[in-house]
C-alpha cells in the first residue's frame, strides 16, 4: 500500500504490499518504502514478485482515510485493464508489461489522491464455467 499524505505542498507516499491468493507472506515482494512528490507532479508505484508466473494478476487498491478500501484497476499482461467506477486510465495509467511486475502511476497529484494505495497479486484459476 502506499501512502499519500498532504503536508506543506509535498506528498509522502509509503509502499506497502497486499497478497492474497495462497501468499503466506510479503517475503517475495522488491518495493521502494516511500516516495516524496509535490503536488501537480506525476506519482508512478511499482510493485513485483517472485512467485512463478501463475501469479499474473494485479490488482490495485486505494483507501482514504477513514473510509474502506476501493479497487482502482485489475491488470494482467493482456490489455485492456479493467477499471472501476470512479478511476479512469487517464488518471491512473497502470502498466503490466510481464507476469511479475506492474505499476501503477497517480497523474497530477491532488490533496483529494492521498490515501493508502495496496497492489495485491493472485495465481490465474481457470473455473471452467
Amino acid at each position: 500500500m502506499d501512502i499519500i499524505i498532504i503536508k506543506q505542498d509535498k506528498l509522502i507516499l509509503s509502499v506497502f504490499l497486499l497478497w492474497t491468493a495462497g501468499i503466506i507472506d510479503g517475503n517475495d515482494v522488491n518495493q521502494i518504502p516511500i516516495l516524496w512528490k509535490d503536488k501537480e507532479q506525476n506519482a508512478t508505484i511499482h510493485c513485483s514478485h517472485t512467485k512463478d508466473a501463475s501469479y499474473s494478476q494485479m490488482y490495485w487498491y486505494r483507501q482514504r482515510p477513514g473510509k474502506g478500501m476501493k479497487q482502482i484497476v485489475f491488470t494482467t499482461t493482456s490489455p485492456p485493464h479493467q477499471y472501476e467506477s470512479g478511476f479512469t486510465e487517464t488518471k491512473f495509467p497502470a502498466q503490466k508489461e510481464d507476469y511479475k511486475t506492474g505499476s501503477l502511476t497517480v497523474v497530477k497529484l491532488l490533496p483529494e489522491d492521498s490515501g493508502v494505495y495496496f497492489c495485491a497479486v493472485s495465481q490465474h484459476s481457470d473455473t471452467g464455467d
